[in-house]
């Protein structure tokens, strides 16, 4: 792998937040540098106790635009995501000349040509702020989530309770994921996953960086729900592929990511969606996110 700081191109800005990741992370980096694009890649460690750091520098160190930074605890994901963007820019323009802003779990590889897919969608939009790619499981098979629409009361109630599967019969019973074959060519998308986000910087500022209320989970959400109120959309880019291994940083506290999960839930309701509803039906979304969260727990354990 060889440093690109030399390219005189617009270089793709890009953060991973670690946490614990293990080897994973150290195979997600390679797959962002073996991307071919010029880039400035920072690593935020967010306390990480399994060796990952030193793996990390051991095999990148040599490289200039790849840093590994110490976040000084774990101010959760959304929190070492805005830290590493004003590290960047406190690095002044000349060393942070991106136009593009690439947010990438951990666990996931990029596929050949992915990010240079991402950066031609957003391209060739105006009003488009974040592209997303295909994201799949080893087998190469779209996981859940890749494409999904906002969640409000309803389609969260039939999400839970398996009611989505009715939605090939009626669009109402359709569920916050979308469950649908998945569009083969790029097109505009409510909401996308975060595994891995392209924004384009300059709109990624504007909208104020990531919520660090979250702790983890639904602060991707919040920030495509802003985008949108911006009038800004999210890209779907099928011909980008991602895989995400899922659930590396989180098997070493189950109950604590479950709990966080919930928390980002009731966060979103009540800051975009609770003053359109009577106090009784507040109560009752807000009773039924907790609900969830004792009855999926187990599952929570047994899986980890």
């Amino acid at each position: 792998l060889e440093s690109r700081t030399g390219s005189s191109m617009s270089r793709i800005e890009v953060i991973i937040v670690n946490y614990n990741a293990g080897d994973a992370i150290v195979r997600c980096v390679e797959s962002v540098l073996k991307q071919g694009e010029p880039l400035w890649l920072t690593v935020m460690d967010n306390a990480s106790t399994d060796g990952s750091v030193g793996q990390l520098r051991e095999r990148f160190g040599h490289l200039a635009d790849v840093t590994v930074v110490d976040s000084g605890g774990n101010p959760g994901f959304a929190g070492a995501v805005n830290m590493a963007m004003q590290l960047q820019l406190k690095a002044g323009p000349e060393s942070s000349p991106g136009e593009y802003l690439l947010i990438l779990n951990p666990d996931c590889e990029m596929h050949d040509g992915a990010l240079s897919k991402l950066a031609k969608a957003l391209e060739q939009e105006e009003e488009a702020a974040l592209a997303a790619p295909l994201v799949v499981d080893a087998a190469g098979k779209a996981l859940r989530g890749t494409l999904r629409r906002f969640p409000d009361p309803w389609n969260s109630f039939v999400t839970f309770t398996g009611l989505w599967r009715l939605g090939r019969r009626h669009e109402s019973f359709s569920g916050v994921d979308i469950s649908a074959e998945l569009p083969r060519s790029t097109c505009q998308a409510e909401a996308v996953s975060g595994a891995c986000m392209l924004l384009k910087k300059s709109v990624f500022q504007a909208a104020g960086g990531m919520d660090e209320a979250y702790g983890l989970h639904c602060e991707d959400l919040d920030l495509m729900y802003r985008l949108r109120r911006m009038g800004k959309h999210c890209l779907f880019v099928p011909s980008a592929v991602v895989y995400h291994e899922q659930g590396v940083s989180s098997r070493s506290r189950p109950v604590w990511v479950h709990w966080q999960k919930h928390r980002g839930m009731q966060r979103f309701f009540q800051k975009f969606q609770a003053g359109e509803y009577s106090f009784p039906l507040r109560w009752l979304v807000i009773a039924g996110i907790w609900t969830r969260f004792a009855l999926t727990l187990p599952m929570q354990l047994i899986r980890n």
